[in-house]
């Protein structure tokens, strides 16, 4: 029987004779066949696919396709397996795919696959740690709901089939999970006397066996990263396919830099011996003799933190950038190698494996945030920007953060190059009418073909577009232009009688216009659900939707991934163009590097990436075929400045206004 996505997809296809109601997406089945044509000659594509394309379909027919079709029966070894990773940003996509697309796959095709959700390895419970954890409970934890957690753990161990922090009924606390979770350097592999039953061992051997294996960004560059050391998460794939794509430049250049910070080591030193509670590792092991090294190094650290952020004050950027390496003894990290090897050799006496391979397991620790601390003392990693970070009531906890200031050439030379095909997929990725030289250029994929599919969707009748133009100029008249904001907010929320989103680009904006409109919102019996109260933005939106009288305030975490669908939201107000804050320190560092090179960092990164969350901001409004509604931008910059122009061009084509009341 010969399958190709037109068989699966297309008007007569295996989907549309099962679905009664099914309505062919022409975008969608052009999508598949360009992804499936990348796969078959393994080269690499970037699609933009409008709002209501059905992505996720259009590349995992394909992919799925594709992995029956190189299958050689279940007798194949990993070198010749055909694997394909999808990878997701946010959560909600991928329970999406493996909860209901996957499965709804499965059921219509008439080949065999296997798809997985791959998950880090510290969302699995290790029994054999559980069981030292109980033991050593006393020691270990100083107040009742501490050990009544563990408890719950051990039993819930008892029963679960999965293993793993999401089928357990509750959120533990921090320090109890890390006592019984599944870790690397604390595995005994085949000796473990709970190796046949690992929960751990048991996904990893699915996941080694799976055609599909689902992960989201953040594990992905976890592999690559550690691809890059000769080990890895992951198996080896054929495929991966970035849905999301517009986030993987940030999420890539958080897992390939480094970070440390004083909550780190505090952590760490307090897992070892807290004198407070007299109690940690080094009680339940005996080792009294390490408690005063532990207690000298705390000492140290807060001398050492205290330090850098005084040399902040002194040679330090305002914003915490270091462009030098401070000139700091780092006797912390000194320390820290000293007990780590004290903790290793203290184990190697153990007479338990199981015991030995805890207190060693505690020394590669210290060792890894010696060495963390001290690479980004040195500035060893080339090419990256390195600052500091403080958070807390007294700005006391202090973190150290070092970031490549350009993926591309390292995702060219450990992806790209090493990968056949790779198709990276949003649906904002294009600046302007078609060009993917923004994405490509910081994303560093120089080869492949691209592709720009709009919506399914009738934009023209669904939508119309209205641009505030006589405002005040938020960059020159910052005052004026947030007072006249609130006159906007006001006209344009009670056109919809609420079922509005607000968008704003600060939480210091967002709370101002959230003080001076609350009465008269109140007025109006319109509910305000603001972010800047400090509600989960999960909570906000539950009760949003169920407010037939309604306005959100959201600062950038609404700006995408947020779908209300229906009459529940007609209206999205953006406040302002989402331009960076340019004094961030990899920000500032990317513009610094562009402008080094002769370039425009204003038009080459700052106006691309605000366009890509403008497209965003927009793409909350319209969520299916019968939704309507209005997406109103006040900031009159669209129609006053040069690079308006590519702002508009730039999203779907819908009815245009242009508001000119002052």
């Amino acid at each position: 029987m010969s399958l190709d996505v037109e068989s699966v997809l297309g008007e007569k296809g295996r989907i549309a004779a099962r679905l009664d109601r099914y309505e062919q997406r022409p975008e969608q089945l052009e999508m598949a066949r360009a992804v499936e044509q990348a796969i078959a000659t393994k080269t690499h594509l970037v699609v933009e696919a409008g709002t209501g394309v059905g992505k996720s379909f259009a590349y995992l027919v394909p992919a799925v396709l594709a992995a029956a079709a190189h299958s050689v029966g279940k007798g194949e070894s990993d070198k010749n397996k055909f694997r394909i990773v999808i990878s997701t940003h946010t959560i909600a996509l991928q329970e999406q795919l493996i909860r209901k697309d996957i499965p709804f796959l499965n059921s219509v095709l008439p080949i065999e696959f296997s798809a997985v959700l791959v998950k880090g390895r510290s969302n699995y419970i290790s029994l054999r740690r559980m069981k030292g954890a109980l033991e050593r409970s006393k020691t270990m934890f100083g107040d009742d709901e501490a050990s009544r957690q563990l408890k719950q753990i051990g039993d819930w161990s008892k029963t679960t089939t999965d293993g793993s922090l999401s089928d357990l009924s509750f959120q533990p606390i921090g320090s109890v999970w890390d006592e019984v979770q599944s870790e690397h350097g604390n595995c005994l592999g085949k000796s473990c006397p709970t190796h046949a039953s690992c929960f751990y061992y048991a996904a990893r051997r699915r996941v080694w066996n799976a055609d599909l294996l689902v992960v989201n960004h953040a594990l992905f560059f976890s592999d690559l990263a550690l691809r890059r050391e000769g080990a890895k998460l992951l198996p080896d794939y054929n495929v991966v396919v970035f849905d999301e794509a517009h986030t993987v430049e940030a999420v890539a250049g958080d897992h390939l830099g480094l970070s440390v910070s004083s909550g780190q080591i505090d952590y760490l030193l307090n897992k070892l011996y807290n004198d407070r509670g007299n109690r940690g590792l080094l009680r339940s092991f005996h080792l009294e003799h390490l408690e005063e090294p532990v207690q000298r190094l705390r000492i140290q650290s807060d001398m050492f933190f205290d330090e850098v952020r005084e040399w902040r004050q002194r040679a330090a950027r305002s914003n915490g950038r270091f462009v030098d390496p401070p000139k700091i003894d780092n006797r912390v990290s000194v320390e820290l190698k000293d007990l780590g090897s004290k903790l290793v050799e203290a184990g190697q006496k153990q007479k338990r494996d199981e015991d030995k391979v805890e207190l060693n397991a505690a020394g590669e620790r210290c060792f890894g945030q010696a060495q963390a601390l001290d690479s980004w003392m040195k500035q060893e990693v080339d090419s990256a920007v390195y600052w500091l970070e403080t958070a807390g009531r007294r700005q006391q906890n202090t973190k150290l953060v070092c970031a490549p200031i350009d993926v591309g050439p390292l995702l060219r030379d450990e992806l790209f190059e090493q990968v056949p095909t790779a198709i990276l997929t949003s649906a904002t990725m294009a600046v302007g009418p078609q060009s993917f030289d923004f994405i490509r250029s910081r994303l560093g994929l120089t080869q492949g073909t691209d592709l720009k599919l709009g919506s399914p969707f009738d934009y023209k009748r669904q939508a119309r577009l209205v641009v505030a133009t006589n405002m005040p100029d938020p960059s020159e008249q910052a005052a004026a232009y947030e007072t006249a904001v609130c006159d906007k907010i006001r006209k344009y929320v009670l056109q919809t009688e609420g079922r509005a989103f607000v968008l704003f680009t600060s939480y210091k904006m967002l709370n101002f216009c959230a003080e001076r409109l609350q009465p008269w919102l109140l007025a109006q019996q319109i509910s305000l659900y603001s972010q800047g109260d400090g509600t989960p933005r999960t909570l906000l939106l539950e009760r949003f939707k169920k407010d037939v009288r309604a306005v959100l305030f959201g600062a950038e975490s609404f700006w995408q991934g947020v779908d209300v669908p229906g009459d529940a939201l007609q209206n999205v107000i953006i406040t302002k163009l989402p331009f960076s804050v340019p004094d961030h320190p990899l920000l500032e560092a990317r513009l610094d590097s562009i402008r080094q090179r002769g370039g425009n960092p204003f038009m080459e990164y700052q106006v691309p990436e605000a366009i890509i969350k403008l497209k965003q901001g927009f793409g909350r409004l319209i969520r299916s075929r019968t939704d309507t509604g209005q997406v109103v931008i006040l900031d009159p910059r669209v129609k006053t400045k040069r690079y308006g122009k590519l702002f508009l061009e730039s999203l779907p084509n819908c009815t245009l206004e242009f508001d000119e009341e002052v």
